[in-house]
């Protein structure tokens, strides 16, 4: 707005970076809900491949924590990042 140039389109983002957003949203949306991070990951990538001995040590629950964070960085106003055209040096 005000005379700026346009980010990208969602659809120009990488789908790796799409797929990251949508799982930090849903994550995001877990988390304010009073989900714990196991029913998080549980729901993001399936109940089957969540341990049910050494959760606290495990990469998905490491996984889930930074996409508690990335969401929570999106809420706090870094959703204003998508909106910014890329610079080239990135």
């Amino acid at each position: 707005m005000n005379g700026r140039v346009p980010g990208p389109a969602f659809h120009q983002l990488s789908k790796q970076r799409r797929e990251r957003l949508s799982a930090a949203i849903r994550a995001l949306d877990a988390h304010s809900a009073g989900g714990s991070y196991r029913v998080i990951a549980e729901a993001l990538f399936g109940k089957k491949r969540i341990p049910d001995r050494a959760w606290k040590t495990h990469d998905l629950r490491n996984r889930t924590v930074r996409l508690v964070q990335g969401g929570l960085a999106l809420m706090r106003g870094g959703y204003r990042k998508l909106l910014r055209p890329g610079r080239k040096d990135e």
